[in-house]
């Protein structure tokens, strides 16, 4: 679909691989300059740059951990010095440490927090400057559904995500008077890699809850930003949408 989105640049937090590269892959097929962090998975961002330049658009790649609160304001600033702008900023970088509440250790709680939620908190801020100076803007933050639900063995995920969705809504009323959305979707259970670790009987769970009995594929959500990140979106701020397949309902 052509959603008027040529010429523009986005940056896609952990856009390496599963949500993120395909994110990132359809942002370039829209004629996006893209701009990628990841953090540790070399492999993974070159074969999505590669997949971005395919399609005739630019690309960078940028490893970098989110959760650094400085380095947030480097990588913008080194998309804002290679391609001149910014208009889109997609936060779907994030990890799972699962353990049931009375097994979870520090450690496990910070690091998720840390990357999840901070790291969005990160990237928004370090990008608003910019979007506040053009008037314009597009933030789409990957949150979940777990965030709106809670989810057993989750707590610390759970509560990112439903964090993130808070900073959404905070950051949409914060900003619509210049001209920025911000919206969130929330998937449910992807193809990703980050699935593989999933139980097998969780997985069949979530196809059990999915009233299309099938779990998204990464290019499910994918299509759902690149709306967001449109001008079809335009009148559309502070909202979450669920791509689950109904598993929330």
């Amino acid at each position: 679909m052509n959603l008027g989105l040529t010429g523009q640049t986005a940056i896609v937090t952990g856009g390496s691989r599963g949500i993120g590269a395909a994110v990132a892959v359809e942002l370039g097929r829209e004629g996006v300059s893209v701009a990628i962090t990841h953090l540790g998975d070399e492999q993974g961002a070159v074969a999505t740059a590669a997949a971005i330049q395919a399609l005739g658009a630019s690309v960078m790649v940028v490893e970098s951990d989110v959760s650094d609160f400085a380095a947030a304001d480097a990588v913008v600033g080194q998309v804002m010095a290679e391609f001149g702008r910014l208009d889109i900023l997609v936060c779907n970088a994030g990890i799972t440490a699962d353990a049931v509440s009375w097994k979870m250790d520090e450690a496990q709680w910070d690091r998720v927090m840390a990357v999840n939620l901070k790291g969005c908190f990160n990237y928004c801020r370090a990008a608003v400057p910019h979007f506040r100076a053009a008037e314009c803007g597009r933030i789409v933050n990957v949150t979940s559904i777990n965030g709106l639900r809670g989810k057993f063995g989750q707590a610390n995920y759970a509560a990112s995500k439903g964090g993130m969705v808070a900073l959404t809504k905070s950051l949409a009323k914060e900003l619509g008077k210049f001209g920025v959305t911000v919206n969130a979707v929330a998937p449910g259970m992807v193809l990703t890699e980050m699935m593989q670790a999933v139980p097998e009987e969780a997985r069949a769970a979530a196809i059990g809850e999915s009233v299309t009995g099938r779990v998204a594929e990464p290019t499910d959500i994918a299509d759902a930003v690149a709306f967001l990140a449109s001008a079809r979106a335009r009148h559309i701020t502070g909202e979450v949408l669920r791509v689950d397949g109904g598993q929330y309902i």
